[in-house]
């Protein structure tokens, strides 16, 4: 009975403590914006992911992408990736302390940036000697909390990514939509344009037909009164 126990509390202790090593943001970065994160064992290994949601919107061909770098409390450069729109990362940290991550935007356009971190520490055989309580039990429970959690840092980034995608989508939608209604109407007003540039012409075909057969009725009637006086001449004659 008191086996059982001590593994419904294990069970009990993985899941708090992989329910609340969970957690993600979404950070804005206009220029530069930093996260801090505190790491409490030297040698933990700290990981996750960031993708920028709206790159597919916004971004040219020529964005040069989003920089990341990781610095130790020291203010050493533990990790970077340079010109990005999205990434996994993972660490060994050198020492405990506050760590920093940023995110550096080369573009004045401000870009949201979904961010997960996570920071695993599995016991060691040193930390099982100095601590007589730490049961190997517990071990075995931190490495599977740490199996679970890269699991769902994958999910996360998968998520993000399919966000991203999605967001794409929709602006590529609401774009075409944009541009099929702006061609209806620039077809609409050429169409117009071309009807009263249609009209102005036969109006002016008209005005010429019209003086065409003015001119020609006078000439008529100036030959008909030429005619009409000759052959009086040759009457009276």
């Amino acid at each position: 009975m008191e086996k059982r126990g001590k593994q419904i509390y294990a069970v009990a202790a993985l899941l708090m403590s992989f329910i609340s090593s969970i957690y993600s943001l979404s950070v804005t970065v206009n220029d530069v914006e930093c996260v801090y994160e505190y790491v409490l064992y030297e040698g933990d290994t700290v990981s996750g992911n960031f993708v920028v949601v709206d790159h597919d919107i916004f971004w040219g061909s020529d964005h040069p992408g989003i920089d990341f770098t990781a610095t130790s409390p020291g203010g050493n450069t533990v990790h970077t990736i340079k010109g990005t729109s999205g990434d996994k990362f993972e660490f060994k940290a050198p020492r405990s302390g506050m760590y920093k991550f940023c995110f550096h935007n080369p573009y004045s356009t401000p870009e949201t940036v979904s961010f997960y971190i996570h920071v695993g520490h599995i016991p060691n055989e040193h930390d099982l000697a100095k601590d007589e309580h730490l049961d190997p039990i517990n071990v075995k429970i931190a490495e599977l909390r740490e199996a679970l959690e890269s699991v769902t840092a994958e999910q996360r980034y998968l998520k993000a990514r399919d966000a991203r995608h999605r967001h794409t989508n929709e602006s590529t939608r609401r774009r075409v939509i944009a541009y099929t209604v702006g061609e209806y109407l620039l077809l609409a007003a050429a169409s117009t344009l071309q009807v009263a540039e249609f009209d102005k012409i036969i109006d002016e075909f008209r005005q010429l037909l019209h003086k065409c057969e003015l001119v020609i009725k006078r000439e008529t009637g100036a030959a008909n009164r030429d005619a009409n006086k000759k052959q009086e001449r040759v009457n009276i004659t």
